[in-house]
Formats: C-alpha cells, structure tokens, sequence
C-alpha cells in the first residue's frame, strides 16, 4: 500500500486524474522512449522504507531525510546540501523544472513486501525511480525489480557486497559503503586496540547482508593473526538472543563479534552483556564485544551497553565538514535533532539522482546511469567520492566509531576514533567477495 504525497505532505490517491494513473506511463512513440516517462509539470519519487520491523528506526529516519531533500530540490528550507554540493546544476526550481512529489511503502524489512510496495509505486503512482530500504536483502530484491521495470534504484541502506557484487544491476546504485569496506577499516583498529592474538566467535545475521559481513570481518581480522572460533548464523526475526550468547561462555573465545543491525543488535548486544560477557577475563584477557555496523540510532537503543564499543559506520553528525554540517543544520532545524548515518545516505542519493538527470538532460533512466557512472563528486560528507562505473558502488572514506564513555546527550552516544582513507577501503572490481554477477545493460523499460 502506498501514499501519493506532495511536499507539503498532502494526500493523494491513485484515482486521482483518472485510469491514467492505474498503469505505469510507459511511452513508446520516440526513441528515447521509457517508463513513467513525466508528461506534465510534476516528477514522482518511491520511498521505499521500514516503517515496521527490527529496522523500523532506521525507516523512520529515512523517510524524514527524503521528506527534506524534496523540499530542497522544490526550493524550500535552506537548501542544505546543495549549497555545498561540487556539482552546480541544481537551481532548486524541481527536476528538470518539474516539482517533485512522493509516494512512500513499507518494506516491512521483507523482501516480498518491499517487491510488492516498489511495484505499486511503478504502475499505480507512476514512480521513475524507487530508493530507501535498511536491509540488504529487500535492497537485492527491489534492485532487481527495478532493473526489470525499467527504472533507476537508489540504494538506501545496505551493506551486503553482494548488493553492487554478485546481485548488481545496471539500473541500481549504492552510495552507502558495505561489509569489505568495513572489514577493511575496522580490522586494523582492533589489532591495534586488543591486540593480534584474539580468539572471536560470531553471531550473524541469517541473510545476504550478514553473511558477507561475517565473511568481510573473518578474513580481515584473520590475516592480522586473529582465530575464528566459530560462526553462528541467527534468524532476523530473532528478538531474545539469550540461547545464543549461552555457548559463547563455553569456547575459549575472547571476542564476541556481532554481526547484527537495528533492534538484532540492540537485543544481542544487551543479552550479551546481561550474560557477564564484558566483565570476564578470557586467555588472560578483557573479553571484547564488537559491533562492525553501527549506528547512532542503535546505540541510542542499547544505551549503556555501547560504552567502549568499536564498529564502523557510513557517517557521523558530528564531522565538521561543510556539506554534514549543512545537512545536520537543516535536518536538526526540521525535526529538533541529528539525523542517522541512514538519512545522510537517503538524503544524498535523492540529490545524486536529481543531479544526474539535470546533468544528462533527461530522466530516461539509461541517461541518468550514464550520468552517475564514474561521476566524482565532493560537498556530500566523507570527503571526495566516486560512483565506480564497473559497479555502481561508492567509494569514500570511511569511519571507525566507538561507544562513549561519557555522552552528553542522548544524539552524542559516538565518537570518530578515525577516518579510513578511501584507498584503504577500495578493491579491483573482480575481487573474490564481489564476484559472481554481471552488471547487464541498462534497461528503460519501454
């Protein structure tokens, strides 16, 4: 079920305007002919989030960061980050001149749900292009539901590898880091902090996103010299992990490593320290907990457990470039508080498609792929960027946080212990994690 929503957030049905809108607008007189191809003097977004599941705060925050990036590109507000933005071709008058409006779905952090919405979008409400989702495993889904439809999919938050690896598609783009990167930026803090002779034991989360996350920080932490003691796959509707944690106490594991996200983690994380874990010495060491994709939103909700906790994540509010201060300044004003590392990444990509079709001078969906492909862009948060062409993956810095000791307020619970380099984090196309899958062709639709 989906709402049709102007910017000021006014309802609208699909009946509106008549059977027109019951079909996708498919046009094919022409030869630039495509899907939802925009007829009059307005532009039709699919937001594409939890707004019910373990990810459901993370939805949330998302669907706030696309409520202001729309209100920027109409004109409205401060304007945020196309103030700092590197490309200049937004002159807050729509798209194109045409006003943007929206229609929202709830993915239900479900891959079939998220299919189902993303397709209403399409044919019902006339959506050119579909984003949003904190789960890989509905990003996976819709990017390929997307590619069929003949529309572009902007990428929300998802850190699987498989999403620009084994799954990519021409129509779909990711401008959030994934679970090599993280591996790769986390790894060498961990040694550094705990040392190269640890023993960990891995709690994942039982779908593509956990798996490749397991898969990224096994093989990260193992060529520093730590041993994998075992690894246990965990359901995502899993909300007592107590049975969990239980055989963890009976290994000689030292490092408790979960690979979980959003109320998984803040539920793991809990029990975890329920158990005892965080006061036991193991092999003659302080038991660790790590956490490899954090957020602010999960460490508002596991509260004090957080302290001390390194993980990684996309961006922080609290980086003092000019372009996050911008989006923190206009967010914080709208909603009276700092947006997640998931509104920036939503809030970019809606520009980042924006940009693309001013720049290409169309919304054909080949057009605006072309645009983005091997576009470098800076003014966005974690410095230069760069929309690799071979994959459609972004490639930025990236940051190592951890839980702080003494927050002072509840938004102020994260502290940047570094900033990875890009070149750190980066990897040949045809890396062993990535492999598997091939871009294709992009498809328009018509």
């Amino acid at each position: 079920m989906t709402n049709k929503l102007t910017r000021r957030g006014l309802l609208k049905t699909g009946a509106v305007g008549g059977a027109g809108l019951a079909l996708p607008t498919i046009f094919t007189t022409g030869a630039h002919a495509f899907t939802n191809e925009p007829s009059g003097g307005t532009v039709t977004l699919g937001f594409n989030v939890p707004q019910s599941g373990p990810y459901a705060d993370e939805g949330a925050d998302e669907l706030r960061a696309y409520m202001l990036a729309v209100e920027h590109l109409n004109g409205e507000g401060d304007g945020g980050m196309l103030n700092t933005f590197s490309s200049k071709v937004l002159e807050g008058n729509g798209i194109l001149g045409k006003k943007v409006e929206y229609v929202t779905g709830d993915t239900q952090t479900k891959s079939d749900a998220a299919r189902a919405s993303a397709k209403s979008m399409i044919e019902k409400d006339g959506a050119i292009m579909i984003t949003g989702g904190s789960s890989s495993g509905v990003a996976v889904a819709v990017q390929s539901l997307c590619q069929e439809a003949g529309v572009i999919f902007m990428a929300g938050l998802t850190h699987s590898n498989d999403t620009t690896g084994k799954d990519k598609k021409a129509n779909g783009f990711r401008h959030f880091f994934n679970a090599y990167m993280s591996g790769a930026a986390l790894a060498p803090v961990l040694a550094k902090t705990y040392g190269t002779d640890r023993k960990a034991y891995h709690l994942t989360a039982d779908y593509t996103w956990g798996w490749t996350q397991e898969e990224s920080i096994v093989a990260a932490t193992e060529a520093l010299g730590w041993e994998t003691v075992q690894t246990v796959k965990t359901p995502l509707s899993a909300t007592d992990f107590s049975s969990y944690i239980t055989p963890v106490l009976q290994t000689d594991a030292d490092v408790l490593i979960l690979n979980h996200y959003g109320g998984n983690m803040v539920n793991s994380l809990t029990n975890a320290v329920q158990f005892g874990l965080r006061e036991k010495v193991v092999n003659g060491k302080n038991f660790e907990i790590v956490v490899p994709l954090f957020s602010r939103l999960m460490a508002r909700g596991a509260g004090e457990n957080v302290k001390g906790i390194l993980g990684s994540t996309n961006w922080h509010w609290s980086l003092q470039d000019e372009g996050s201060q911008a989006f923190v300044k206009s967010f914080g004003t709208k909603y009276g508080f700092p947006p997640s590392q998931a509104a920036h990444t939503c809030y970019v990509q809606t520009l980042l498609y924006a940009d693309a079709v001013a720049r290409a001078g169309s919304f054909n969906p080949c057009a605006v792929g072309e645009a983005l492909e091997g576009f470098e862009f800076d003014g966005m948060g974690n410095g230069p960027t760069l929309y690799r062409a071979e994959d459609h993956q972004c490639f930025k810095d990236v940051l190592v946080v951890r839980g702080k000791e003494n927050p002072t307020s509840e938004f102020d619970l994260l502290e940047v212990v570094e900033v990875t380099p890009v070149g750190q984090v980066t990897y040949a196309p045809d890396h062993p994690m990535f492999a598997g899958g091939a871009l294709g062709s992009c498809n328009p639709g018509a």
